[in-house]
């Protein structure tokens, strides 16, 4: 057998070093961005938001285009949602799932959600902006914290006369302080509800 030369010994010891140092490199880099990848993931879990507390609005089309509430009753979450009796005499019932759809895709509202320091020139009488100034707006998404000066003026107008909407003061405090975030995929009992047609807006 011919004897290896010293330097070529070393060349090796040394190619296995480089070699081993390469691999425990890789392996912890690819811990490494398992780590982040799992931190990410727990900094963006979904929270959804529910209410130990619900609201029944009742509201009537007094003119073509013209919605008011009429009528406020406290409600198991599970049953909240509006009853809208038209113009043309009909009558469609709402689940909150249905009447938050027609707020967040109305183009009146919408701006509510998406462009905020537009949304006041687009308000007006029509049912979505109605849905969501009534008490029950804080479960199809409307902020528990004030966002503009006119928000009272907004919430009175969409009631049929005062004495309706002191008497919805006490109950939009409950339901808006009721306010709970839970993680997403929970049981979502706090949602459900009838499930009636309404215009394409039904759940």
């Amino acid at each position: 057998m011919t004897p290896l030369r010293k330097h070529t010994i070393l060349r090796r010891v040394k190619d296995i070093t480089i070699g081993t140092t390469l691999s425990i490199a890789l392996l912890n880099g690819s811990v490494l961005l398992q780590s982040c990848g799992n931190n990410r993931n727990e900094q963006t879990e979904q929270t959804e938001t529910a209410f130990r507390e619900g609201v029944l609005t009742y509201i009537t089309e007094t003119a073509p285009g013209n919605f008011r509430i009429t009528d406020e009753v406290q409600a198991d979450p599970s049953r909240a949602g509006a009853i809208v009796n038209y113009y043309d005499g009909h009558r469609d019932t709402l689940s909150v799932d249905a009447a938050k759809r027609l707020v967040q895709n109305d183009p009146s509202t919408s701006q509510y959600f998406n462009n905020p320091n537009n949304y006041g020139m687009h308000h007006g009488s029509g049912l979505a902006n109605v849905l969501l100034w009534g008490s029950l707006g804080y479960m199809l998404g409307r902020s528990t914290t004030p966002r503009y000066g006119y928000e009272q003026q907004f919430r009175s107008g969409a009631y049929a006369n005062p004495n309706v909407y002191n008497k919805s003061t006490q109950l939009s405090e409950r339901v808006r302080s009721s306010r709970i975030s839970r993680p997403a995929g929970g049981r979502s009992g706090f949602f459900g509800g009838n499930r009636s047609g309404s215009r394409g807006y039904s759940s």
